[in-house]
Formats: C-alpha cells, sequence, structure tokens
C-alpha cells in the first residue's frame, strides 16, 4: 500500500473487560470519527470481534485504539487482529453494531 492510501479490511477479537461496559458502543463512535465501515459484537467466549474497513491510515488508527483504549470501563487485555488485506471497494455502508 503506497502511502498508506489503499483502502484495507482487518478482522478484530478484543478480550478483557470488554463486555457489558459499553464498548461495542464506543468502538462504533470511534471507527464512525475515523470515517471506518464495519462492524461490532459480543460474542459467547466473552470477548468483542468485528470488521473494519477504510483507509488504511485510518484503520491502523483503529488497531491502536482497539488495543490501548476501548470504553472508558473496559480493560483490555489483548487485541488480535486477522485477514490483514487491501480491498477494491469498501463492502459495508456504515459501522453496525450487531447482536
Amino acid at each position: 500500500m503506497a502511502g498508506g492510501e489503499g483502502l484495507m479490511s482487518v478482522d478484530y477479537e478484543v478480550s478483557g473487560r470488554v463486555q457489558g461496559v459499553f464498548f461495542r458502543k464506543y468502538t462504533q463512535s470511534e471507527a464512525k470519527r475515523l470515517g471506518l465501515v464495519g462492524w461490532v459484537r459480543n460474542t459467547s467466549r466473552g470477548t468483542v470481534q468485528g470488521q473494519a474497513q477504510g483507509p488504511a491510515a485510518r484503520v491502523r488508527e483503529l488497531q491502536e485504539w482497539l488495543r490501548k483504549v476501548g470504553s472508558p470501563q473496559s480493560r483490555i487485555s489483548r487485541a488480535d487482529f486477522s485477514n490483514e488485506k487491501e480491498i477494491a471497494a469498501l463492502e459495508h455502508a456504515d459501522f453496525q453494531i450487531r447482536k
């Protein structure tokens, strides 16, 4: 990705105290602030997972936020990223909280 300007997609899963602390809502707000699209949801394993797409530099900003910031009451112990790839076009219209 020359200059980090291409579009990228990445899947993520965040572990720690991330459910019941408005983590999904804050993730959605941060993603929208960065102009990203995708989704976020709670898992039955007590983690939060999702996908983010957009300009590479902005996706990297969200990755850093998921690693270190989160919602005010969250305690992030781990953030895993997978399926990182360049994409030709966005696959989502906005950033949604999935049930």
